[in-house]
């Protein structure tokens, strides 16, 4: 029994620690955050989702630009 009077005190740390952590984190996200307004929030979404069409149309032109690449290539050393 004597792993009991070892791990009841470290339990007891632990448990103390996850909740001043727990409660340190609850005041930080109520008191500290700056929450962005609504227009904030649809302008920063209006951004991101032009900013993926964007990407995503360069990464498209870029995967048909190799593959017609790699098409001629294969073409050429075809028997």
């Amino acid at each position: 029994m004597i792993w009991v009077r070892i791990l009841v005190p470290v339990l007891i740390y632990f448990m103390n620690k996850i909740g001043v952590y727990l409660t340190e984190s609850y005041k930080e996200l109520m008191e500290k955050v700056t929450w962005p307004t609504w227009l904030q929030l649809q302008q920063s979404t209006i951004i991101v989702l032009i900013a993926t069409i964007l990407i995503t149309a360069i990464v498209f032109v870029m995967d048909l630009a190799t593959k017609g690449l790699l098409d001629f290539i294969y073409k050429l050393f075809k028997s």
